[in-house]
């Protein structure tokens, strides 16, 4: 009988322990040589203890180099066209005094074809980032590309200029509408604005260029898929904090912009670092497909839930011929599963819509923009690239699922599948947001979940248990550093942080130890064709290098976002940000009434466990709070007390008013600078104390 290894060992991968655009790392091949001591510090790299790319990378990148189409020119023929004028602001400043894009930090990547630090794939994803300026996609339909991660479009209507996606922060998105102004708005209004999805650098921009009183004076319809505010406010909150720490890996927030550090995110360049704004959406598209008119465009909306994000649409403008595909189609295989955290996509349901868009809407499409990169023109060419999208996602879900069932597990996976030729051969579907590796490995998380079927991984030891038994079987400190040292010096870095990383955790003050686990993650970064993969070993590599930072933790939520969260997510989170430990032996049920929007909920705790439930008043609470919504806002955005609400007369407490000084007693603070990697924590912390009944979404997540 064939065993799980006779499998694996049988299965078509490239004799590389992992495998993109020819290898990802280079590891026993006859590139793979003896070598000297690690290299010394490089001059002008950004880190002191920052290293050269090892002729082992170098091989790697070469060999990648090899294996790419790049006779393929077509994405940098359809990046240059239309073009009407550059962005003729390099920097531009956020509300704060601050920057909130700085475009000049890219220009390196136009100074040369090549890097020895960069993937050549990356390399051209980043030439085609820079598309800084104002484009036609067609007469009537316009883009300004370039100026952060997302692209911003106009679309003409009867009264105005319908904004498809409105960007990150308002900072970015008022330059891009001055701009657009000076070269084809005609000095015509905004006359509707569409959120094609949940994620933040989609809406947050959108008082840069509209307030409310113009919303309500001039009847501006704000159009979103049906889920959109709780999805828009519930990904940045149970896990907010976590996920946050965890982007400043996938987007590489310590690194700076150089050639050795942060190059693209792939999808554009760099979110941009100013203020987060929201209006709600006045009209929400709930059915499958919806048709009707905005500003006298007639336009056929497609629900596409649970795809690229949990709220999603694809929009198709049958007058015009042109198909928004929103983010569900765009020039790079994206993530199902995204490393700064979120639910695991469905790979086959997102496939399934896009085929779905190519036969309604494709077979007469001439042109299809998107809300990231460049359009694609003629119906030939959208079909073509709607048709390989489709078979992406399709692909990686049934043959993940195909090896899974023959026993390949989660941690097996990413060694095992690869994309077929005929995609791999196909520049969008390159892994510059997603990568096969993390993708498939989530494919198997989300029909199958973490555990390998291996008893001994299913209650594992933590890391800082299990570190100081393999270093003592392995001989000590010193024999492994060695070792180490060999195998880095062969090239053999994903061997090397194996047993380096063991190491760390037993001895997380070994700073040799340390260092040479940053040298090795420098050169696998170095390697990486997917930003976010590169970003998270290079970020790595710097804590390890130079610690966290002491700096006080700041966010960039506003009372506006505040505003949009349910009062039922607000009282989820306060039970993620109540310690259990504190609340053992306690118990209470509180009613919480709210007049001016008409909510009830109980809320209870017990058992260590504090829940809710909406609708409902409980005949013998211990407390009942009465207090309008528009209050409570004051309070979850830090600009009041509860207590002072109460003293004021703006809150109404009957019964035992002890319950909620006793459940803010139990609320801790969370510090979104937690240690990831052992002996990188500051020796001093600076937390940021939160009132107890203060709502923290943390930063919105861009994707």
């Amino acid at each position: 009988m064939s065993t799980r290894r006779d499998l694996i060992q049988a299965l078509p991968v490239t004799g590389a322990a992992f495998a993109v655009g020819g290898r990802l790392l280079l590891e026993d091949t006859p590139a793979a040589a003896q070598q000297p001591a690690p290299n010394p510090p490089l001059a002008g790299h950004f880190h002191p203890l920052g290293k050269a790319p090892s002729r082992h990378t170098a091989a790697a990148l070469e060999e990648a180099r090899r294996a790419l189409p790049f006779s393929d020119t077509r994405d940098f023929e359809e990046n240059r066209r239309g073009l009407i004028a550059p962005i003729p602001e390099r920097q531009i400043r956020n509300d704060s005094g601050g920057v909130a894009f700085d475009m000049d930090s890219f220009n390196f990547i136009d100074q040369r074809d090549s890097f020895d630090s960069i993937h050549p794939s990356m390399q051209r994803i980043a030439k085609l980032n820079q598309n800084y300026g104002l484009y036609e996609v067609i007469p009537g339909i316009y883009q300004i590309r370039g100026i952060e991660l997302v692209n911003i479009t106009f679309v003409r209507g009867r009264t105005g200029w319908i904004v498809f996606d409105i960007m990150m922060t308002p900072e970015t998105a008022r330059t891009a509408w001055q701009v657009f102004q000076q070269h084809r708005g005609q000095g015509l209004p905004i006359s509707a604005v569409i959120y094609s999805h949940n994620h933040v650098d989609h809406w947050g921009g959108v008082r840069g260029l509209l307030t409310d009183e113009e919303v309500r004076a001039r009847n501006i319809p704000i159009i979103a898929p049906v889920g959109f505010l709780r999805n828009a406010i519930e990904e940045n909150v149970y896990a907010g904090t976590a996920m946050n720490r965890r982007l400043s890996y996938q987007y590489g927030q310590l690194l700076p912009v150089a050639p050795h550090g942060f190059v693209t995110q792939g999808l554009g360049h760099r979110a941009a670092n100013g203020t987060i704004t929201l209006i709600p959406p006045n009209r929400l598209v709930e059915r499958d497909i919806e048709e009707f008119e905005v500003d006298g465009v007639p336009m056929v909306f497609q629900n596409t839930p649970n795809t690229e994000a949990p709220s999603e649409m694809n929009t198709y403008i049958p007058g015009m011929k042109a198909l928004w595909m929103a983010e569900n189609v765009s020039a790079t295989l994206h993530n199902i599963y995204t490393l700064r955290g979120a639910p695991i996509r469905d790979s086959l349901r997102w496939s399934k819509y896009i085929n779905e868009a190519l036969y309604r809407f494709g077979q007469e499409a001439e042109v299809m923009f998107t809300a990231h990169h460049w359009p694609r023109w003629g119906n030939a060419r959208v079909q073509e690239v709607l048709r390989a999208q489709r078979d992406l996602y399709a692909n990686m879900t049934n043959q993940v699922l195909h090896y899974a069932n023959q026993g390949v597990t989660i941690n097996q996976i990413h060694t095992v599948y690869k994309l077929p030729e005929g995609l791999a051969n196909t520049w969008h579907a390159r892994g510059y947001h997603g990568s096969p590796e993390h993708n498939s490995r989530g494919v198997i998380q989300r029909f199958l979940g973490f555990w390998d079927c291996n008893p001994a991984t299913l209650i594992p030891l933590t890391p800082e248990e299990s570190a100081p038994l393999y270093v003592e079987m392995m001989g000590g400190a010193d024999r492994i550093m060695a070792r180490a040292r060999a195998l880095h010096d062969e090239g053999r870095y994903q061997h090397a942080s194996e047993i380096l990383n063991r190491l760390a955790f037993a001895e997380p003050q070994n700073r040799p130890a340390r260092e040479l686990l940053a040298d090795v993650w420098e050169q696998i970064g170095y390697q990486q064709e997917n930003p976010g993969l590169r970003n998270s070993f290079l970020n790595g590599a710097y804590e390890l290098r130079s610690g966290l930072s002491m700096a006080e933790a700041t966010t960039s939520t506003t009372p506006e976002v505040l505003r949009a969260m349910s009062t039922e997510l607000f009282l989820n989170f306060l039970a993620i940000r109540m310690d259990p430990r504190r609340a053992e032996g306690l118990r209470f049920t509180m009613n919480l009434v709210m007049p001016d929007n008409g909510e009830r909920f109980i809320v209870e705790l017990s058992n260590a466990t504090l829940t809710n439930i909406q609708g409902h008043q409980a005949a013998n609470a211990d407390l009942t709070l009465t207090v309008n919504r528009s209050d409570l806002n004051q309070v979850l955005a830090g600009q009041t007390t509860l207590e002072a609400l109460i003293g004021g007369g703006a809150a109404r407490v009957q019964g035992d008013a002890s319950v909620l000084t006793s459940l803010a007693s139990l609320m801790v603070d969370f510090d979104p600078r937690f240690e990831v990697l052992p002996g990188t924590r500051p020796t001093a912390t600076q937390v940021a104390h939160a009132e107890a009944y203060t709502a923290t979404v943390g930063a919105p997540i861009p994707e």
